[in-house]
Protein backbone atom coordinates (compact mmCIF):
# COMPACT_ATOMS: atom_id res chain seq x y z
CA UNK A 1 0.00 0.00 0.00
CA UNK A 2 1.32 3.45 -0.97
CA UNK A 3 0.38 6.26 1.38
CA UNK A 4 0.29 9.81 0.06
CA UNK A 5 0.89 12.95 2.11
CA UNK A 6 0.90 16.64 1.27
CA UNK A 7 0.72 19.83 3.28
CA UNK A 8 -1.34 21.59 0.58
CA UNK A 9 -4.65 19.91 -0.04
CA UNK A 10 -5.19 21.60 -3.41
CA UNK A 11 -2.58 19.17 -4.76
CA UNK A 12 -4.15 16.09 -3.17
CA UNK A 13 -6.19 14.91 -6.15
CA UNK A 14 -3.32 15.39 -8.60
CA UNK A 15 -0.94 13.50 -6.32
CA UNK A 16 -3.38 10.59 -6.05
CA UNK A 17 -4.27 10.49 -9.77
CA UNK A 18 -0.71 10.72 -11.05
CA UNK A 19 0.61 8.14 -8.57
CA UNK A 20 -2.22 5.80 -9.57
CA UNK A 21 -1.23 6.24 -13.22
CA UNK A 22 2.32 5.07 -12.52
CA UNK A 23 1.47 2.37 -9.96
CA UNK A 24 -1.89 1.23 -11.34
CA UNK A 25 -1.91 -2.16 -9.62
CA UNK A 26 -0.95 -0.86 -6.18
CA UNK A 27 -3.46 0.07 -3.48
CA UNK A 28 -3.05 3.79 -2.85
CA UNK A 29 -4.26 5.80 0.14
CA UNK A 30 -5.00 9.41 -0.90
CA UNK A 31 -4.00 12.34 1.31
CA UNK A 32 -6.29 12.57 4.34
CA UNK A 33 -8.39 15.74 4.24
CA UNK A 34 -8.51 15.88 8.01
CA UNK A 35 -4.82 15.48 8.66
CA UNK A 36 -2.99 16.39 5.46
CA UNK A 37 -0.87 18.95 7.27
CA UNK A 38 0.50 16.36 9.68
CA UNK A 39 2.98 13.60 8.96
CA UNK A 40 2.67 10.95 11.72
CA UNK A 41 5.81 10.02 13.62
CA UNK A 42 4.86 6.35 13.79
CA UNK A 43 4.93 5.37 10.11
CA UNK A 44 5.35 1.60 9.84
CA UNK A 45 8.77 0.30 8.91
CA UNK A 46 7.55 -1.41 5.74
CA UNK A 47 5.05 1.26 4.73
CA UNK A 48 5.44 2.94 1.35
CA UNK A 49 5.09 6.72 1.40
CA UNK A 50 5.18 9.58 -1.09
CA UNK A 51 5.13 13.03 0.48
CA UNK A 52 5.03 16.42 -1.23
CA UNK A 53 5.94 19.27 1.09
CA UNK A 54 5.99 23.03 0.47
CA UNK A 55 8.27 25.01 2.80
CA UNK A 56 7.35 28.25 1.09
CA UNK A 57 6.46 29.56 -2.35
CA UNK A 58 9.98 29.01 -3.72
CA UNK A 59 10.91 25.56 -2.37
CA UNK A 60 9.37 22.19 -3.17
CA UNK A 61 10.33 18.89 -1.55
CA UNK A 62 9.38 15.34 -2.46
CA UNK A 63 10.12 12.35 -0.25
CA UNK A 64 9.75 8.68 -1.20
CA UNK A 65 9.95 6.08 1.56
CA UNK A 66 10.43 2.53 0.31
CA UNK A 67 8.42 -0.30 1.83
CA UNK A 68 6.84 -3.29 0.12
CA UNK A 69 6.07 -1.65 -3.25
CA UNK A 70 8.36 1.30 -3.87
CA UNK A 71 11.86 -0.05 -4.63
CA UNK A 72 14.01 2.79 -3.29
CA UNK A 73 13.81 5.67 -0.83
CA UNK A 74 14.66 9.09 -2.23
CA UNK A 75 14.54 12.76 -1.31
CA UNK A 76 14.32 15.53 -3.89
CA UNK A 77 14.25 19.29 -3.57
CA UNK A 78 13.57 21.92 -6.24
CA UNK A 79 13.79 25.69 -6.29
CA UNK A 80 10.79 27.42 -7.83
CA UNK A 81 11.55 30.50 -9.93
CA UNK A 82 10.41 33.45 -7.80
CA UNK A 83 9.39 35.40 -10.90
CA UNK A 84 6.65 32.90 -11.78
CA UNK A 85 3.04 33.76 -11.03
CA UNK A 86 0.84 31.50 -8.89
CA UNK A 87 -0.45 29.38 -11.81
CA UNK A 88 3.04 28.95 -13.25
CA UNK A 89 4.37 27.83 -9.85
CA UNK A 90 1.58 25.29 -9.65
CA UNK A 91 2.40 23.83 -13.07
CA UNK A 92 6.11 23.76 -12.20
CA UNK A 93 5.38 21.67 -9.11
CA UNK A 94 3.19 19.26 -11.07
CA UNK A 95 5.96 18.95 -13.62
CA UNK A 96 8.55 18.16 -10.96
CA UNK A 97 6.39 15.36 -9.54
CA UNK A 98 5.75 13.90 -12.99
CA UNK A 99 9.40 14.10 -14.09
CA UNK A 100 10.51 12.42 -10.88
CA UNK A 101 8.00 9.56 -11.27
CA UNK A 102 9.07 9.07 -14.89
CA UNK A 103 12.70 8.78 -13.80
CA UNK A 104 11.82 6.62 -10.77
CA UNK A 105 9.70 4.10 -12.72
CA UNK A 106 11.13 4.32 -16.23
CA UNK A 107 7.61 4.96 -17.54
CA UNK A 108 6.32 7.88 -19.60
CA UNK A 109 2.60 8.57 -19.85
CA UNK A 110 1.10 9.57 -23.22
CA UNK A 111 -0.86 12.41 -21.62
CA UNK A 112 1.98 13.53 -19.36
CA UNK A 113 0.78 14.93 -16.05
CA UNK A 114 -2.74 15.77 -17.26
CA UNK A 115 -5.30 14.09 -15.01
CA UNK A 116 -8.55 15.80 -16.10
CA UNK A 117 -11.14 14.37 -18.47
CA UNK A 118 -11.09 17.24 -21.00
CA UNK A 119 -7.55 17.69 -22.37
CA UNK A 120 -8.80 19.22 -25.64
CA UNK A 121 -10.51 21.98 -23.66
CA UNK A 122 -7.07 23.06 -22.40
CA UNK A 123 -5.73 23.07 -25.94
CA UNK A 124 -8.71 24.97 -27.29
CA UNK A 125 -8.51 27.62 -24.58
CA UNK A 126 -4.79 28.05 -25.20
CA UNK A 127 -5.31 28.39 -28.94
CA UNK A 128 -8.00 31.02 -28.43
CA UNK A 129 -5.85 32.91 -25.92
CA UNK A 130 -2.84 32.98 -28.26
CA UNK A 131 -4.80 33.88 -31.37
CA UNK A 132 -6.77 36.62 -29.59
CA UNK A 133 -3.50 38.15 -28.38
CA UNK A 134 -2.18 38.02 -31.92
CA UNK A 135 -5.04 39.35 -34.05
CA UNK A 136 -8.30 39.29 -32.06
CA UNK A 137 -9.59 36.28 -34.02
CA UNK A 138 -10.96 33.56 -31.76
CA UNK A 139 -11.73 30.87 -34.30
CA UNK A 140 -9.17 30.89 -37.13
CA UNK A 141 -5.90 29.48 -35.82
CA UNK A 142 -2.80 30.01 -37.95
CA UNK A 143 0.14 27.60 -38.06
CA UNK A 144 2.28 29.76 -35.79
CA UNK A 145 -0.41 29.80 -33.09
CA UNK A 146 -0.84 26.03 -33.32
CA UNK A 147 2.93 25.51 -33.06
CA UNK A 148 3.22 27.75 -29.98
CA UNK A 149 0.28 26.02 -28.29
CA UNK A 150 1.76 22.60 -28.97
CA UNK A 151 5.11 23.61 -27.49
CA UNK A 152 3.43 25.13 -24.43
CA UNK A 153 1.41 21.97 -23.71
CA UNK A 154 4.41 19.72 -24.20
CA UNK A 155 6.63 21.77 -21.88
CA UNK A 156 4.01 22.55 -19.24
CA UNK A 157 2.12 19.25 -19.10
CA UNK A 158 4.64 16.86 -20.72
CA UNK A 159 2.05 15.70 -23.29
CA UNK A 160 3.50 13.39 -25.95
CA UNK A 161 3.96 14.49 -29.56
CA UNK A 162 1.22 12.10 -30.72
CA UNK A 163 -1.39 13.20 -28.20
CA UNK A 164 -0.50 16.84 -28.64
CA UNK A 165 -1.05 16.60 -32.40
CA UNK A 166 -4.33 14.72 -31.87
CA UNK A 167 -5.61 17.29 -29.38
CA UNK A 168 -4.72 20.24 -31.58
CA UNK A 169 -6.38 18.62 -34.59
CA UNK A 170 -9.56 18.06 -32.59
CA UNK A 171 -9.52 21.50 -30.94
CA UNK A 172 -9.18 23.25 -34.31
CA UNK A 173 -11.97 21.13 -35.82
CA UNK A 174 -14.25 21.71 -32.83
CA UNK A 175 -13.79 25.45 -32.99
CA UNK A 176 -14.82 25.47 -36.64
CA UNK A 177 -17.89 23.37 -35.91
CA UNK A 178 -18.93 25.52 -32.95
CA UNK A 179 -19.12 28.61 -35.17
CA UNK A 180 -22.51 27.36 -36.40
CA UNK A 181 -23.80 26.90 -32.84
CA UNK A 182 -24.89 29.32 -30.13
CA UNK A 183 -22.63 29.42 -27.10
CA UNK A 184 -23.84 32.34 -24.99
CA UNK A 185 -27.41 32.46 -26.29
CA UNK A 186 -27.99 28.75 -26.89
CA UNK A 187 -28.47 25.50 -24.99
CA UNK A 188 -28.82 21.76 -25.50
CA UNK A 189 -31.32 19.32 -24.03
CA UNK A 190 -30.31 15.93 -22.60
CA UNK A 191 -33.05 13.41 -21.86
CA UNK A 192 -32.04 10.49 -19.65
CA UNK A 193 -33.76 7.11 -20.05
CA UNK A 194 -32.37 5.03 -17.17
CA UNK A 195 -33.60 1.64 -18.40
CA UNK A 196 -31.73 -1.19 -20.11
CA UNK A 197 -32.51 -4.74 -21.27
CA UNK A 198 -29.72 -5.83 -18.88
CA UNK A 199 -26.61 -4.30 -17.30
CA UNK A 200 -23.33 -4.84 -19.11
CA UNK A 201 -20.37 -6.11 -17.09
CA UNK A 202 -18.33 -2.90 -17.44
CA UNK A 203 -21.16 -0.36 -17.07
CA UNK A 204 -21.61 2.06 -14.16
CA UNK A 205 -24.23 4.37 -15.69
CA UNK A 206 -27.60 4.85 -14.04
CA UNK A 207 -29.69 2.00 -15.45
CA UNK A 208 -32.47 -0.29 -14.31
CA UNK A 209 -33.70 -3.53 -15.92
CA UNK A 210 -36.70 -2.54 -18.04
CA UNK A 211 -38.58 -5.77 -17.34
CA UNK A 212 -38.73 -4.87 -13.63
CA UNK A 213 -39.61 -1.21 -14.14
CA UNK A 214 -42.09 -1.44 -17.04
CA UNK A 215 -45.02 -0.32 -14.86
CA UNK A 216 -43.29 2.91 -13.81
CA UNK A 217 -42.41 4.00 -17.38
CA UNK A 218 -45.68 5.95 -18.04
CA UNK A 219 -45.21 7.95 -14.84
CA UNK A 220 -41.55 8.53 -15.70
CA UNK A 221 -42.47 9.87 -19.14
CA UNK A 222 -45.01 12.24 -17.57
CA UNK A 223 -42.25 13.57 -15.32
CA UNK A 224 -40.03 14.15 -18.36
CA UNK A 225 -42.85 16.17 -19.94
CA UNK A 226 -43.09 18.35 -16.84
CA UNK A 227 -39.34 18.91 -16.86
CA UNK A 228 -39.29 19.82 -20.53
CA UNK A 229 -42.15 22.29 -20.11
CA UNK A 230 -40.19 24.00 -17.34
CA UNK A 231 -37.05 23.97 -19.51
CA UNK A 232 -38.85 25.99 -22.18
CA UNK A 233 -39.80 28.61 -19.56
CA UNK A 234 -36.37 28.81 -17.94
CA UNK A 235 -34.49 28.90 -21.26
CA UNK A 236 -36.83 31.44 -22.84
CA UNK A 237 -34.92 33.64 -25.26
CA UNK A 238 -32.19 31.03 -25.85
CA UNK A 239 -31.82 28.85 -28.93
CA UNK A 240 -32.05 25.07 -28.67
CA UNK A 241 -29.15 23.69 -30.75
CA UNK A 242 -29.12 19.96 -30.03
CA UNK A 243 -31.14 17.24 -28.31
CA UNK A 244 -29.58 14.01 -27.07
CA UNK A 245 -31.63 11.12 -25.69
CA UNK A 246 -29.29 8.81 -23.81
CA UNK A 247 -29.29 6.43 -20.91
CA UNK A 248 -29.37 3.59 -20.12
CA UNK A 249 -30.81 2.46 -23.41
CA UNK A 250 -33.57 4.72 -24.77
CA UNK A 251 -34.77 1.97 -27.14
CA UNK A 252 -35.51 -0.28 -24.18
CA UNK A 253 -38.78 1.66 -24.24
CA UNK A 254 -41.50 0.04 -26.34
CA UNK A 255 -42.34 1.56 -29.73
CA UNK A 256 -45.48 3.05 -28.20
CA UNK A 257 -43.56 4.55 -25.26
CA UNK A 258 -40.89 5.91 -27.59
CA UNK A 259 -43.64 7.50 -29.67
CA UNK A 260 -45.07 9.17 -26.54
CA UNK A 261 -41.65 10.53 -25.64
CA UNK A 262 -40.73 11.84 -29.09
CA UNK A 263 -44.19 13.31 -29.58
CA UNK A 264 -43.79 15.21 -26.30
CA UNK A 265 -40.35 16.50 -27.33
CA UNK A 266 -41.60 17.84 -30.64
CA UNK A 267 -44.72 19.38 -29.09
CA UNK A 268 -43.02 21.00 -26.10
CA UNK A 269 -39.54 21.99 -27.24
CA UNK A 270 -38.77 24.80 -29.75
CA UNK A 271 -37.17 22.99 -32.71
CA UNK A 272 -36.94 25.82 -35.27
CA UNK A 273 -33.14 26.12 -35.04
CA UNK A 274 -32.35 22.53 -34.03
CA UNK A 275 -29.10 21.31 -35.60
CA UNK A 276 -29.02 17.75 -34.26
CA UNK A 277 -31.43 15.27 -32.67
CA UNK A 278 -29.72 12.10 -31.44
CA UNK A 279 -31.25 8.95 -30.00
CA UNK A 280 -28.69 6.60 -28.52
CA UNK A 281 -30.33 3.38 -29.62
CA UNK A 282 -27.30 1.51 -28.31
CA UNK A 283 -28.16 -2.12 -27.74
CA UNK A 284 -29.07 -4.02 -30.95
CA UNK A 285 -31.32 -6.35 -28.92
CA UNK A 286 -33.50 -3.35 -28.03
CA UNK A 287 -34.04 -2.11 -31.60
CA UNK A 288 -37.00 -3.16 -33.76
CA UNK A 289 -38.30 -1.97 -37.10
CA UNK A 290 -41.29 -0.41 -35.30
CA UNK A 291 -38.96 1.68 -33.11
CA UNK A 292 -36.93 2.75 -36.13
CA UNK A 293 -40.13 3.81 -37.90
CA UNK A 294 -41.19 5.79 -34.83
CA UNK A 295 -37.88 7.65 -34.78
CA UNK A 296 -38.13 8.43 -38.50
CA UNK A 297 -41.58 9.89 -37.89
CA UNK A 298 -39.92 12.62 -35.84
CA UNK A 299 -36.89 14.84 -36.59
CA UNK A 300 -34.35 12.34 -35.19
CA UNK A 301 -31.37 12.72 -37.54
CA UNK A 302 -28.65 10.77 -35.71
CA UNK A 303 -28.69 7.41 -33.95
CA UNK A 304 -26.10 5.21 -32.30
CA UNK A 305 -26.09 1.42 -32.67
CA UNK A 306 -23.29 -0.08 -30.61
CA UNK A 307 -21.83 -3.59 -30.78
CA UNK A 308 -18.72 -2.83 -28.59
CA UNK A 309 -17.07 -5.82 -30.30
CA UNK A 310 -17.75 -8.03 -33.31
CA UNK A 311 -16.89 -11.22 -31.42
CA UNK A 312 -19.80 -13.29 -30.14
CA UNK A 313 -17.78 -14.94 -27.37
CA UNK A 314 -16.90 -11.52 -25.92
CA UNK A 315 -20.48 -10.25 -26.22
CA UNK A 316 -21.66 -13.19 -24.15
CA UNK A 317 -18.93 -12.63 -21.54
CA UNK A 318 -19.76 -8.93 -21.04
CA UNK A 319 -23.52 -9.50 -20.69
CA UNK A 320 -24.71 -8.26 -24.09
CA UNK A 321 -27.83 -10.26 -24.99
CA UNK A 322 -27.30 -10.07 -28.75
CA UNK A 323 -25.08 -11.62 -31.38
CA UNK A 324 -22.88 -10.02 -34.02
CA UNK A 325 -25.39 -11.18 -36.65
CA UNK A 326 -28.18 -9.33 -34.83
CA UNK A 327 -26.10 -6.15 -34.77
CA UNK A 328 -25.42 -6.41 -38.51
CA UNK A 329 -29.11 -7.01 -39.24
CA UNK A 330 -30.20 -4.03 -37.12
CA UNK A 331 -27.58 -1.76 -38.67
CA UNK A 332 -28.73 -2.67 -42.19
CA UNK A 333 -32.36 -2.26 -41.16
CA UNK A 334 -31.63 1.26 -39.91
CA UNK A 335 -30.03 2.09 -43.27
CA UNK A 336 -33.07 0.73 -45.09
CA UNK A 337 -35.32 2.93 -42.95
CA UNK A 338 -33.38 5.98 -44.13
CA UNK A 339 -30.96 6.73 -41.28
CA UNK A 340 -27.92 8.31 -42.90
CA UNK A 341 -26.05 9.29 -39.74
CA UNK A 342 -25.32 6.18 -37.67
CA UNK A 343 -22.64 6.09 -34.98
CA UNK A 344 -21.18 2.89 -33.61
CA UNK A 345 -19.11 2.35 -30.43
CA UNK A 346 -16.38 -0.16 -29.75
CA UNK A 347 -14.35 -0.84 -26.59
CA UNK A 348 -10.65 -1.68 -26.57
CA UNK A 349 -9.31 -4.08 -23.94
CA UNK A 350 -12.39 -6.19 -23.21
CA UNK A 351 -11.57 -9.28 -21.19
CA UNK A 352 -10.43 -12.18 -23.33
CA UNK A 353 -9.61 -10.04 -26.36
CA UNK A 354 -6.27 -9.11 -27.86
CA UNK A 355 -5.29 -6.72 -30.63
CA UNK A 356 -6.18 -9.26 -33.33
CA UNK A 357 -9.77 -9.29 -32.04
CA UNK A 358 -9.91 -5.50 -32.31
CA UNK A 359 -8.54 -5.71 -35.85
CA UNK A 360 -11.26 -8.23 -36.74
CA UNK A 361 -13.94 -5.94 -35.26
CA UNK A 362 -12.67 -2.97 -37.25
CA UNK A 363 -12.59 -4.94 -40.50
CA UNK A 364 -16.19 -6.07 -39.98
CA UNK A 365 -17.27 -2.50 -39.26
CA UNK A 366 -15.61 -1.28 -42.44
CA UNK A 367 -17.99 -3.56 -44.35
CA UNK A 368 -20.96 -1.76 -42.78
CA UNK A 369 -19.42 1.70 -43.23
CA UNK A 370 -20.91 3.63 -40.27
CA UNK A 371 -20.90 7.42 -40.39
CA UNK A 372 -19.01 7.82 -37.13
CA UNK A 373 -17.02 5.60 -34.80
CA UNK A 374 -16.44 6.13 -31.10
CA UNK A 375 -13.46 4.21 -29.70
CA UNK A 376 -13.29 3.63 -25.93
CA UNK A 377 -10.28 2.44 -23.96
CA UNK A 378 -11.78 0.21 -21.27
CA UNK A 379 -12.06 1.98 -17.93
CA UNK A 380 -12.80 -0.22 -14.94
CA UNK A 381 -15.38 1.82 -13.06
CA UNK A 382 -15.86 1.55 -9.34
CA UNK A 383 -19.62 0.94 -9.58
CA UNK A 384 -19.46 -1.70 -12.32
CA UNK A 385 -20.05 -5.43 -11.88
CA UNK A 386 -16.61 -5.99 -13.40
CA UNK A 387 -14.90 -4.04 -10.62
CA UNK A 388 -16.96 -5.83 -7.97
CA UNK A 389 -16.08 -9.26 -9.35
CA UNK A 390 -12.39 -8.36 -9.59
CA UNK A 391 -12.36 -7.17 -5.98
CA UNK A 392 -14.24 -10.22 -4.69
CA UNK A 393 -12.01 -12.66 -6.55
CA UNK A 394 -8.76 -10.78 -5.98
CA UNK A 395 -8.27 -10.75 -9.74
CA UNK A 396 -5.30 -8.94 -11.29
CA UNK A 397 -6.01 -6.27 -13.89
CA UNK A 398 -6.36 -8.28 -17.12
CA UNK A 399 -5.76 -5.11 -19.14
CA UNK A 400 -2.04 -5.28 -18.33
CA UNK A 401 -1.59 -7.81 -21.13
CA UNK A 402 -3.42 -5.72 -23.74
CA UNK A 403 -1.54 -3.41 -26.12
CA UNK A 404 -3.81 -0.36 -25.99
CA UNK A 405 -1.54 1.90 -28.01
CA UNK A 406 -1.39 -0.56 -30.91
CA UNK A 407 -5.15 -1.14 -30.77
CA UNK A 408 -5.87 2.59 -30.73
CA UNK A 409 -3.52 3.03 -33.67
CA UNK A 410 -5.45 0.39 -35.61
CA UNK A 411 -8.76 2.07 -34.73
CA UNK A 412 -7.47 5.49 -35.85
CA UNK A 413 -6.25 3.97 -39.14
CA UNK A 414 -9.57 2.22 -39.73
CA UNK A 415 -11.48 5.44 -39.07
CA UNK A 416 -9.22 7.28 -41.52
CA UNK A 417 -9.76 4.54 -44.12
CA UNK A 418 -13.51 5.18 -43.78
CA UNK A 419 -13.00 8.89 -44.40
CA UNK A 420 -13.41 9.94 -40.76
CA UNK A 421 -11.60 12.59 -38.73
CA UNK A 422 -11.17 12.72 -34.93
CA UNK A 423 -13.59 15.35 -33.63
CA UNK A 424 -13.95 14.92 -29.87
CA UNK A 425 -12.01 13.28 -27.08
CA UNK A 426 -12.30 12.67 -23.37
CA UNK A 427 -10.60 10.70 -20.65
CA UNK A 428 -11.83 8.81 -17.58
CA UNK A 429 -10.34 7.54 -14.37
CA UNK A 430 -8.39 4.29 -14.60
CA UNK A 431 -8.41 4.07 -18.38
CA UNK A 432 -6.68 1.22 -20.14
CA UNK A 433 -3.19 2.25 -21.24
CA UNK A 434 -3.70 5.72 -19.74
CA UNK A 435 -5.25 6.61 -23.08
CA UNK A 436 -8.58 8.20 -24.05
CA UNK A 437 -11.94 7.80 -25.73
CA UNK A 438 -12.05 9.34 -29.20
CA UNK A 439 -14.92 10.08 -31.54
CA UNK A 440 -14.27 9.91 -35.30
CA UNK A 441 -16.72 11.04 -37.96
CA UNK A 442 -17.06 12.06 -41.60
CA UNK A 443 -17.56 15.70 -42.51
CA UNK A 444 -21.16 16.65 -41.87
CA UNK A 445 -21.69 13.71 -39.50
CA UNK A 446 -19.99 15.05 -36.37
CA UNK A 447 -21.84 14.62 -33.07
CA UNK A 448 -22.39 18.27 -32.13
CA UNK A 449 -23.83 17.48 -28.69
CA UNK A 450 -20.66 15.56 -27.84
CA UNK A 451 -18.53 18.60 -28.63
CA UNK A 452 -20.74 20.99 -26.66
CA UNK A 453 -20.77 18.67 -23.66
CA UNK A 454 -17.01 18.07 -23.63
CA UNK A 455 -15.86 21.63 -24.25
CA UNK A 456 -18.40 23.10 -21.79
CA UNK A 457 -19.16 26.14 -23.92
CA UNK A 458 -22.95 25.88 -23.67
CA UNK A 459 -25.51 25.14 -20.97
CA UNK A 460 -26.89 21.59 -20.97
CA UNK A 461 -30.42 21.29 -19.58
CA UNK A 462 -30.79 17.66 -18.48
CA UNK A 463 -34.07 15.95 -17.59
CA UNK A 464 -34.55 12.54 -16.03
CA UNK A 465 -33.21 10.42 -13.18
CA UNK A 466 -29.44 10.44 -12.66
CA UNK A 467 -28.85 13.39 -14.99
CA UNK A 468 -26.72 16.49 -14.37
CA UNK A 469 -27.75 19.93 -15.60
CA UNK A 470 -24.92 22.31 -16.30
CA UNK A 471 -25.17 26.09 -16.52
CA UNK A 472 -22.31 27.70 -18.41
CA UNK A 473 -21.85 31.42 -17.82
CA UNK A 474 -20.26 33.71 -20.39
CA UNK A 475 -17.25 34.33 -18.12
CA UNK A 476 -16.31 30.65 -18.01
CA UNK A 477 -18.01 29.98 -14.68
CA UNK A 478 -19.92 26.67 -14.56
CA UNK A 479 -22.51 25.52 -12.03
CA UNK A 480 -24.31 22.19 -11.85
CA UNK A 481 -27.29 20.54 -10.24
CA UNK A 482 -28.09 16.86 -10.32
CA UNK A 483 -31.21 14.72 -10.19
CA UNK A 484 -31.47 11.71 -7.91
CA UNK A 485 -30.50 8.42 -9.53
CA UNK A 486 -33.28 6.26 -8.13
CA UNK A 487 -36.23 6.25 -10.57
CA UNK A 488 -38.93 6.03 -7.87
CA UNK A 489 -37.33 8.81 -5.83
CA UNK A 490 -37.16 10.88 -9.01
CA UNK A 491 -40.84 10.47 -9.86
CA UNK A 492 -41.94 10.96 -6.23
CA UNK A 493 -39.90 14.16 -5.96
CA UNK A 494 -40.31 15.61 -9.45
CA UNK A 495 -41.21 19.08 -8.18
CA UNK A 496 -37.99 19.19 -6.17
CA UNK A 497 -36.02 18.09 -9.27
CA UNK A 498 -37.60 20.95 -11.22
CA UNK A 499 -37.06 23.44 -8.42
CA UNK A 500 -33.33 22.66 -8.38
CA UNK A 501 -33.12 23.86 -11.98
CA UNK A 502 -35.25 26.94 -11.25
CA UNK A 503 -32.66 27.93 -8.65
CA UNK A 504 -29.77 27.18 -11.01
CA UNK A 505 -31.19 29.42 -13.75
CA UNK A 506 -32.75 31.98 -11.41
CA UNK A 507 -30.75 35.02 -12.60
Amino acid sequence: MIKLKTDKHEYAYFLYAITKSFFKDAPIVPPDKASHNMLPDDEGENEDLIECFFDDESLFKLTVKSGNILPESEDREWEIDASLDEEERKYARLGFVYDFLCEYTGIKLPWGNLTGIRPTKLYLNKLIELQMEKDGNDYLFDEDTISVAKKYMAETFRVSEEKGSLSLSIASREQGLMKSLHSDDGYSLYIGIPFCPSTCLYCSFTSYPIFKYRKIVPEYLECLKKEMAEAVKLMDGKILDTIYIGGGTPTSLSAEELDVLLSAVTEIMPLDHLKEFTVEAGRPDSITIDKLKVMKKYPVNRISVNPQTMNDKTLQAIGRAHTVAQYVDVFKLAREEGFDNINTDIILGLKGEDVSDVEYTLNRLKELNPDSLTVHSLAIKRASRLKLEMDLNGTDDFRNEFDFEKAMGLASKAASDMGMNPYYLYRQKDMGGNLENTGFARDGKYGLYNILMMEEVQSIYAVGAGTVTKRVYGNGRIERCDAVKDVKMYTDNIEDMIDRKRKLFAD
